[in-house]
Order: structure tokens, then sequence, then C-alpha cells
């Protein structure tokens, strides 16, 4: 119900305040304390109906002396004037409030209309409050009563906002985030500025069955020598010319511990090269290599290597391959089968004429005219360089210079270099760079896109990043009452925790999840930290307060790490094999594994006779049957047939004098410890258990 103030209604009546507030207090026994004080609508309007419909005015006080009369009217004037002034300020302030409403509605969260609201994920109590439009202590109060404890600064997420404005009779829908990759990845394509871009090839297959060599025979480099052990440890993208067309290959690791890697690899391909040894055949991870090039739908190209060996079988290779659905072209299929020889480079040039074929065929386009988009090959912290990441550009040209987003890191590109090393100014489509410039090290197989401004690309990364730590935040391990329960009965189960640190993420995902892979029911695994570059003094702090172990694969402890690692008695292994890191860590569960405990027969005894001694119990007369009896042993008495008592042994007597053992043969004197319901034709059997060390998981 709206009101008006006195000084008001006395203007509309023509009236002196101070008459009015006489008229009020004395004919209508309204409590007014001044001019600025209100009364209701109804009670003015009974004022006005009363004045308007019968002769009664109101006679100013003091009527009698005019100049008093005007004093008082230039007064009330006076009073009117200061009132109107005060009420002009509290509309500016109501109106800038509004504004500063509006202002953050167009920001972040809008209202609309019909009762309903627009908010993000997440949303502060106090903004809550005010897109409802309402105190915050009736919204923490609603929260309360919904069972969510929330002060007026902290961040609610939008189920239970959702929950809290429905008690309002507000209805609420999700903000769509519109700076995110997928609007830059929904660009319309120009059909005009549509150009054929150069294939991505894959090469997989087994450990060990000449992939790098195949790929060295391709390019004329070597990859291999520099690789610890001959094997490839993590992804490569390189760019080699075929009959003047560009093909940029991607060279993924054929250890099966780097599955999370070759199967990225797969989801960034064209076309898989599967590099099967002809002596050898198919074999697991063969197998594996099928699985993700079918799942990822790519045509396979199939190269039977290692035609140079004696053992060389190709018909048996093609047979096998049939097992798995690829049936060669000359056995009637669409698999393209190619016998080459990375050593004597037999069948190098059919194989890239299969590869262009197959490529023409699937028809690969791009526009190198837009914002360039594609997907980080691998990342690396470099010590001189910063934070180091290979791109492999999926469509568009990206130039030196570009503002780029990478999943939850973001940065401007100071430098670009190609495959060879050579500093670049820009590259097209399926063209693999090695940029610099990013303010953290990403993941790879992380998306990237180039936008418009830095501020643009750091305002996306941190909202990603904010998100990212809101969902670890939320599947963060919350013990319940049963998981209670369960983690203390089985108290038994021992963790192994480590820190892995190596040269580029790739291999740190790779291990981490081989390492995980290992766990067991008695002994749990778990990687604590993981990260790229060289081992620190934060890595040994976070080590001594674990309890954990440090891994490097590649890379080295500096000499305060080392130091502090001595002083706290932290171990720290590196490596440069994977196989070498999972044979240590498997030892070093089997360290911790309780031992195995086995039940081993001393002997056996019958009791013969008993006696009753004060003070001590009852005494068993006995006769070692066979094995003998040991001072302090485990026995269990045997009555009929049934275990009546498995207990210790405490003491063994042979006439008057303790003795450590009885052999076979010979009498003796038995009493257990609190136990003297023994009978005549008992038998006493002696046992130990003997602990067994675990040689495995």
């Amino acid at each position: 119900m709206s009101k008006i103030r006195v000084y008001e209604l006395a203007k509309e009546l023509n009236v002196a305040s101070k008459d009015l507030i006489a008229l009020l207090m004395d004919e209508f026994s309204i409590e007014v304390k001044n001019h600025m004080s209100v009364i209701e609508d109804e009670d003015a309007e009974l004022i006005k109906e009363l004045l308007a419909g019968s002769d009664h005015t109101i006679i100013p006080a003091g009527s009698d002396d005019d100049d008093e009369e005007v004093s008082k009217t230039i007064v009330d004037e006076y009073e009117e004037m200061v009132a109107e002034e005060v009420n002009n300020v509290a509309k500016k302030r109501k109106k800038k409030k509004s504004d500063d409403e509006d202002a953050n509605d167009e920001d972040g969260v809008a209202e609309l209309d019909g009762g309903t609201i627009e908010i993000s994920d997440t949303i502060t109590v106090k903004e809550l409050a005010e897109k409802l439009n309402k105190p915050g202590a009736d919204v923490i109060k609603t929260l309360i009563f919904t069972g969510v404890m929330a002060a007026i600064n902290q961040e609610i997420d939008f189920a239970t906002a959702e929950k809290a404005a429905e008690k309002y009779g507000v209805s609420v829908i999700k903000k769509t985030e519109e700076a995110t990759l997928e609007i830059f990845e929904e660009e319309t394509e120009d059909g005009e500025n549509l150009e054929n871009r150069p294939p991505i090839i894959t090469v997989m297959g087994h450990v060990d069955h000449g992939k790098t060599s195949l790929l060295d025979a391709i390019r004329k480099a070597k990859v291999t020598e520099s690789e610890a052990g001959g094997i490839t440890q993590h992804i490569g993208a390189y760019t080699v010319n075929v009959n003047d067309q560009k093909i940029t290959f991607l060279d993924t690791p054929g250890h099966e511990a780097f599955t999370a890697m070759r199967a990225r690899g797969a989801q960034i391909t064209d076309i898989v090269i599967l590099v099967v040894a002809a002596d050898d055949g198919i074999m697991p991870q063969t197998v594996e290599a099928i699985n993700h090039c079918k799942a990822a739908n790519v045509p396979m190209v199939v190269a039977i290597n290692k035609m140079d060996r004696p053992g060389a079988n190709i018909e048996r290779v093609k047979q096998e391959l049939t097992e798995y659905g690829l049936v060669s072209e000359d056995w009637g299929g669409d698999v393209i089968c190619v016998p080459v020889s990375a050593k004597t480079r037999e069948g190098i040039d059919t194989l890239l004429e299969m590869v262009v074929l197959t490529a023409e065929m699937l028809e690969l386009q791009a526009n190198p005219a837009r914002r360039a988009k594609g997907t980080v090959v691998e990342a690396k912290l470099d010590k001189g360089r910063g934070a180091v990441a290979s791109l492999l550009i999926g469509n568009g040209t990206l130039h030196s210079g570009d503002s780029i987003v990478v999943g939850s890191t973001y940065g401007r590109i100071r430098a670009m270099f190609d495959d060879k090393g050579k500093k670049i100014k820009l590259a097209g489509p399926s063209i693999p760079v090695e940029v610099l410039g990013l303010s953290d090290v990403p993941s790879a197989g992380d998306r990237f896109i180039v936008v418009k401004d830095e501020k643009t690309a750091r305002q996306m990364a941190e909202s990603r990043r904010e998100k990212n730590r809101e969902e670890s935040f939320n599947n963060s391990n919350r013990v319940s009452l049963e998981d209670l329960y369960s983690q203390i009965r089985e108290g038994k189960v021992k963790e192994l925790a480590i820190i892995v640190k190596a040269d580029v993420q790739g291999s740190v995902e790779a291990i981490r999840s081989s390492l995980e892979k290992l766990s067991t029911e008695d002994v749990r695994v778990r990687v604590i930290h993981g990260a790229v570059g060289a081992i620190t003094e934060t890595d040994i702090t976070l080590a001594t307060a674990s309890n954990a172990i440090v891994i490097g694969f590649n890379v080295r402890p500096d000499n305060n790490a080392v130091s502090i690692a001595e002083k706290e008695n932290v171990d720290i292994k590196t490596y440069r094999i994977i196989y070498d890191a999972i044979e240590d860590i498997k030892s070093a569960m089997i360290g911790m594994l309780e031992p195995e405990y086995k039940e081993v027969i001393l002997g056996r005894a019958e009791i013969r006779q008993t006696y009753k001694i004060s003070n001590v119990g009852t005494i068993a007369g006995s006769y070692v049957l066979d094995g003998k009896m040991v001072r302090n042993s485990e026995v269990r008495i045997i009555r009929d047939g049934i275990v009546i008592l498995e207990g210790k042994l405490s003491s063994l007597k042979r006439f008057k004098d303790d003795v450590k053992e009885v052999n076979t043969g010979y009498e003796c004197g038995l009493s257990f410890e609190k136990f003297n319901d023994i009978k005549e034709g008992d038998i006493v059997e002696a046992f130990t258990m003997q602990a067994i060390e675990r040689k495995e998981l």
C-alpha cells in the first residue's frame, strides 16, 4: 500500500504543513511528528473528501496577525523546498542502484521476463539475492532450509540456486557460455575458400615391428638413434614431401604403456599405416592398434615390414589379418597391404603411392583463410624457453603473434618452428609446428583455437581453469560412514605414493596410467602428483609430507633437490626406459606386502595322566608320539577328533626340570595357558606359523 508525506498533501490542499499536522492530530487522531512524516493513502483521500465536500477550512494558527501568517508561510515553503531536495537525492540514489543492477544483468546474470532468471554454473549468495530482489538474510535462511549452509559471499552451484529460487516461485535457466571453444569451431566454412590439405598419417603397430625405422626410411632422417633403447618415447610429428605433395606423419609409440597417447594419435589422423612384422605376425599391440582405428573410423593401409628377414611370411600375416576383419585387396577385400623393408627401402615408394591414393579418395579440404584451430600433439617445459607445445593445425592458418587458447592455458605465440627446427612466420592446415609463449604447459590432446586478442584468451582460459578446479573439488573423495567402516576393516591395505616428473606431458600420463594399473588388493599405487620438468625442491617437500617416492623419466633432480632428498631420506629414481620403472615399482610393492604364513606341525603327544596342583592348575602327563614338543609353541588339544583348544603351551617339564623341547618316545609334563579342562586320551598337537616372503604380486 502506497503512502504520502504530510508536506506533499499540504501542497495539494494548498494549506500550511503545521496546520495540516494540527488537523490530523486533533480531528483524525493520526500521530505525525513533522512535515516529513507519512500517512496512508486512504487517510489522505479521506481528508481530501472531507475538505472538498464540506465548508470545513483549516484556520492557520495566529491568523489575527497577517505578518506572522506570512512569516509562517515562508517557513513552510522553506521546509517544503528542503523536503523536495531530500526526496530528489533519494530518487537519484534509487535510480543509480537500478542502473547498477541493469549493468550486472548485462555482464553476467540476466533477469528475464515471466519470473525467470538466468545464471551460470555457479553464483554467489549475494548475487542470487540481488537477482531474486530479496534480502541476503532471507536467501541464506532459504538455503539453510534446503540443507545448504552458505555465507553471503560463498558460491553455490546451479542446482542449489535452482532449489532456492523455486521457494520464491522463480524459475532458473542455465546461462550458456558464449565465449567457448565450440563457438569458434562452429564458424561456417566458405565453400569458395576451401582448399586441399595434406593428409595426416599415423604409423601404428606392435613394439619393435619397425615403425620408427619405416618412418626414417620415408623421411630419410635418424630418429631411432636418439631415443632410449631404440624405442620412441613420445609423439613426434613430421612433414615429408612425396611427389611434390606434403604428407604429415605422426609417429606414435609402440609400447603398450602408451595406450592413451596412441589413442590420441588415432583421433587426429586421416589415414593409419599399420606396421606388421612379416616374421612376427599379429601381436597384442597390433590388435590394440586395429581396435583404435576401427573406433575412430579411420582407413588403414597395412605395411608388412621386415621382408628382408629370412622368416618373412606375407601370406601368414594376411591370414591373421582376416581374423580381425581386415581382408587384403588381392584376397577380395578392401584393405591395401604393401610388403616393405625399412632396411633395404623395398616397397617404400609403393606404400607412399597407396597413401596418396587413399588421401585423394578422402577429398581432404580445409579453409586456410579462417582462424586456426587444432590439437596439441605434445608439450613440455624447456628450461631456457619455457612452455613449449607441439601443435597440429587442423584448419585455418596459424601466424606468429596470434593469441591462442589451449585447454585451460593461453598465450601469444612469440615464436614458431617447423618440424626441422626452422623458424617460420605462418603455418597452414595439417602442418605440425612447435610454439613458444604459452602461460603454462598444456596437456597432450588439448584443442587450441585462435582468438581476437590476448585479453579474450586469458578470460577464456581462466574460466576453464576455474571450471576444472570446481569439478575437481566436487569430485574429491568424500568419506561416507560405509566407506569409513570398509577402510577401517581393510586396514591391511597399504598405499605406495609416487610423484612422477617427465620431460613431456604425454609421458606423465602414460606412466601414471601404467603404475596405477599395478594396484592390487594388498597394495594400492597412487600417483599423487605428475608434472613436466626437472625434479625440484617442491617435489621433495611433497614427497616428504606424503611419504612418497619420486620417479623422474628423462629428467634429473637439481642440486637443491638432491641435498634435501638426502637430508629427508626421500628416494629419487630416474629412468630413460619405462620397462625399468615398472619393474622397480613392482619390486617395491612386493617389499611392502605382508609375508604369507604357513603352519608347520612340530609334534604330537598323548595325555596319559592328569595331576591337579594347587596354585598351578592341571598338569598333563604326556607321551610324545612323533616329532617334538617345544616350549612356548602354539598347541591345539584334540578330543575325539574335535579341536577343543587352540592356545599356547605355558610350561614344558621333564621330571622336575624345565626343558626347551622333548623328542619322540619321551614322557613330559605339559601345562596350558588359562586352560585346565584336560582329560586322559587327549591329543596335544604342537605347531608354529612360518613366514614366507612374497615373491610376486
